[in-house]
């Protein structure tokens, strides 16, 4: 059957220290998955729509958690692959809101980076109206990085849109790196969405410039943690984001992208994409792991109707 989004990418274990507890001194963790492409394709899913995750897990019990999680959360995990030598990646992390947070990742050699261009071919992809990648998979290996360009090539060959996120790891590559093998790939997508500092140290300096080279929607993410959309055809709408008190930041940017492209996907213009995304990226912030918080479709309506102070937010009893 096909589905309506196929997302590709890097899925781990994630083992999330208890709240406030330093990752050095934390004694107990909450097991839970993580995964830039993922928690996407986790947004989409619980927004209604029907999603696909490509990726490589290691036959191992981190490996059928990840699966299991996916698949709880409603993503398709049937053309996963399951690699009988490599590892699932696993992330540890603490979780704090006014101080830095501590990230490991146990990821070299994973199943993940091992992902192949022959892995790859149009039947997944067919009937897919959206195909979301990140910079995240095609920094794991030389190889991951061709099979990000075979997908690209797939999805436009089935006509489907595409959608980017350099989703910038410094723990993956050198700014140089980063340059060399996802720089490239802005130009190749349809939709970009991205951090301003992630365009800048991807050398680009005009968020517009990007628009003549490919893209015809760009997404910019501010220091201030307002956007702005730029479409080919000149428009320029800018969302402010909503002021919610922050229990974990981590998984806002993944959480912003699913709202944005749930709203493309149902046709809204782009201001109201934009709020969307932002409701949904509040929603996130507000709540441990980087999916906890994702809303269903009533739970975004409610929480946009009491962050943009037309409706009251109530208790459901």
């Amino acid at each position: 059957m096909s589905a309506e989004v196929v997302v590709c990418g890097e899925a781990m274990l994630l083992l999330l220290a208890e709240p406030g507890v330093p990752l050095e001194q934390a004694v107990s963790f909450r097991r839970s998955v993580a995964g830039a492409e993922s928690n996407v394709a986790a947004g989409l899913a619980r927004l209604g729509h029907s999603v696909r995750w490509l990726g490589r897990v290691g036959n191992d019990p981190a490996g059928r958690s990840v699966l299991a999680q996916l698949r709880a959360h409603g993503i398709d995990t049937s053309c996963a692959v399951t690699d009988p030598d490599a590892p699932t990646g696993v992330i540890l992390r603490d979780s704090h809101p006014a101080r830095a947070i501590d990230v490991q990742y146990l990821r070299a050699g994973s199943a993940a980076s091992l992902m192949s261009p022959d892995e790859l071919d149009p039947g997944p992809l067919r009937g897919a109206r959206l195909v979301h990648v990140t910079g995240i998979t095609p920094m794991l290996s030389d190889q991951a990085r061709a099979a990000t360009r075979r997908l690209i090539e797939l999805a436009r060959a089935e006509g489907s849109l595409t959608s980017f996120d350099p989703n910038i790891r410094h723990k993956l590559g050198s700014p140089d790196r980063w340059r060399e093998v996802v720089g490239p790939l802005l130009s190749a997508a349809d939709v970009v969405l991205a951090g301003e500092d992630e365009l800048e140290l991807l050398g680009v300096t005009r968020p517009a410039d990007l628009l003549e080279s490919g893209p015809r929607t760009v997404v910019v993410k501010h220091g201030d943690k307002s956007a702005t959309c730029l479409t080919r055809a000149g428009d320029s709408v800018r969302q402010p984001a909503f002021t919610v008190p922050v229990a974990d930041p981590v998984g806002a940017g993944d959480a912003f992208a699913a709202g944005f492209l749930s709203g493309l996907l149902h046709g809204l213009d782009h201001a109201a994409c934009l709020r969307q995304a932002a409701a949904v990226a509040a929603l996130v912030v507000q709540s441990p792991t980087d999916t906890d918080g994702l809303p269903d479709r009533a739970g975004l309506d409610r929480a946009l109707a009491a962050l943009s102070g037309t409706g009251v937010e109530t208790v459901v009893r």
